[in-house]
């Protein structure tokens, strides 16, 4: 008898019972028994789901019947507009270091962290440019609702709030902020720019101490790289607002010790047509139907305004220099510090009168910016520069005697490696006790065309650095300011005069003895504040391998 064939029923009934078996961990089908204990643990799962569902579901009822007393306290404002202005009297951060305790302030400033305890109270750390505070919103029967504080926990990371709140003593300093000896207690609490992005990294992390990584080397170290990809955010920490704003009171105090000595500033073109300095380092721009240059400084500028009996004069703007350096303490773009001033005897004094601008910057940064320098300290600690009311200065020759006193090898003629500028700071610490000083009177041929040889041995010149810490940050020299001369040298130098006429020129119809020099903002910030890398004393760095944001 032939094999019956299975009907489309009795298909369909193996393939359910194939479907619902249960197999245990054993891979072997559950037995009746271990079936049946699997269902009723299905089934208790079941009425738990259903329960928390039933509870959830009373109480948003309950919250929605709940009457929010706090609403008009707190919540996110209309874009601002300009629609209306109340004259609200707003406090800073930092001023209530030394608000009056029970006083009723009005702040605007970025949600740092937030941090709930339990569902009754939420602390806030709200930073405004270089300082920070404590804010604590907890719930009291008047002003303060659980909504309130709930909303100011969901606060995203960076918005910016407008806060009221009533200035209070802590129980104990509140170290984690600058502002350490008074917490703020929140009455009203409004977004007024919400970030509505995920930061690329956070501000504990970006404002930690290096020595912090060496004790706890699991903590998040937010590198270099990713600093300046995310630039926008890295500058907003206390300690890169405070960096910028020590850079910015060097530019102050640059521009008020010359302007009370009857400097007159000026504003040179930036597009030339000629390299400034000669050489290869220049960046070419196309220029309409010509080739122009970026220029690598003012020089040519600066001494033609000496010429045209300015006198003495100085500028604060962008150099260019298309040098392939990856290195600590070079860019392609920074921002010099130029001045030029004419002598009546002698080029010292002109050198003498950079030293004591150096040294009143010194000073005053010290008694006018100790906020801004105690803040920088807080994440990279450094050992304040050492300085003399009259620096410290050493003839060239002088430097290569101290370097060969070390051991080390040195031509007469060449000029110092960036390690033995290192080595010879070093040596100068600890032979002079200063980290600031001036080497005079550099070999003639590692100098420009344009600075004037020494009368009595012409292989050295009249020219002069400063440095920082074993390092330089500034080039200076007399210049020549006789035309026939000045034609000699660029010979020598293998250009041809005739493609810098207009400067030549300049010198034809007399002009004073001068003397000048540059000085790289960044490299100053760097060396003052020993950051170690330039480009975090630079706002958006520019360098072989960087061109953006």
């Amino acid at each position: 008898m032939a094999d019956s064939v299975p009907t489309d029923h009795k298909v369909e009934s193996v393939a359910e019972d194939l479907q619902n078996l249960v197999l245990g961990p054993d891979g072997e089908p559950l037995s009746k028994k271990a079936l049946k204990k699997l269902e009723k643990e299905r089934e208790k799962e079941k009425r738990k789901q259903e329960r928390a569902a039933e509870l959830a579901a009373e109480k948003a009822a309950r919250e929605a019947n709940v009457v929010d007393y706090a609403k008009d306290n707190y919540g996110k404002l209309e874009m601002n507009q300009s629609a209306s202005f109340e004259g609200t009297k707003f406090t800073t951060v930092r001023d209530l270091e030394s608000a009056q305790v029970g006083s009723v302030v009005t702040i605007i400033a970025r949600v740092q962290t937030t941090r709930p305890t339990g569902a009754k109270m939420c602390f806030l750390v709200l930073r405004e440019g270089t300082s920070t505070v404590q804010a604590l919103v907890s719930v009291n029967s008047d002003s303060i609702s659980k909504q309130m504080v709930k909303f100011a926990d969901t606060i995203s990371a960076e918005s910016l709030v407008r806060v009221t709140g009533v200035v209070v003593k802590p129980d104990e300093i509140v170290k984690s902020c600058t502002v350490g000896n008074v917490e703020l207690h929140i009455s009203t609490l409004f977004i007024t720019s919400e970030a509505t992005s995920r930061i690329p990294f956070s501000m504990e992390d970006a404002t930690r101490p290096e020595i912090e990584y060496t004790k706890d080397p699991l903590l998040v170290k937010v590198n270099l790289d990713t600093r300046l990809d995310n630039r926008v955010i890295d500058l907003r920490t206390i300690t890169n607002n405070a960096i910028f704003r020590l850079q910015a009171a060097v530019c102050k105090l640059f521009r008020e010790f010359l302007d009370n000595r009857d400097f007159v500033e000026i504003h040179s073109p930036k597009i030339i047509s000629s390299a400034s300095e000669g050489g290869a380092n220049v960046f070419q721009v196309s220029y309409f139907k010509r080739f122009a240059y970026l220029a690598q400084s003012p020089q040519f500028y600066k001494q033609m305004c000496i010429s045209s009996d300015f006198g003495a004069v100085y500028e604060i703007a962008p150099v260019f220099r298309a040098e392939d350096s990856n290195t600590h303490r070079h860019m392609t773009e920074y921002i010099g510090l130029d001045l030029e001033m004419s002598f009546k005897e002698h080029y010292h004094e002109v050198m003498y009168m950079i030293a004591d601008l150096f040294t009143f910057i010194f000073k005053e940064l010290e008694k006018r910016y100790s906020h801004e320098i105690s803040i920088i300290q807080r994440q990279y600690p450094f050992e304040p520069i050492k300085y003399s009311e009259k620096p410290l200065k050493l003839e060239f020759k002088d430097a290569v005697a101290l370097l060969r006193g070390a051991g080390i090898e040195v031509d007469d003629y060449e000029d110092l490696s960036t390690a033995n500028e290192r080595i010879l700071g070093g040596l100068v610490r600890d032979k002079y006790n200063t980290d600031f000083y001036m080497l005079d009177k550099f070999p003639t041929k590692i100098r420009p065309f344009y600075t004037m040889p020494d009368k009595e041995n012409p292989l050295y010149s009249n020219s002069y650095d400063f440095f920082i810490r074993g390092e330089e940050i500034m080039s200076g020299a007399q210049r020549v300011h006789d035309a026939d001369f000045l034609e000699s040298r660029i010979r020598e130098c293998g250009v041809d005069p005739a493609t810098m006429s207009d400067y030549v020129n300049a010198f034809r119809y007399g002009c004073s003895p001068h003397a000048g020099g540059g000085v790289g903002l960044e490299r100053v910030i760097m060396l003052y504040l020993n950051l170690g890398n330039i480009r975090r004393a630079s706002l958006f760095p520019r360098d072989p391998k960087r061109l953006d944001p």
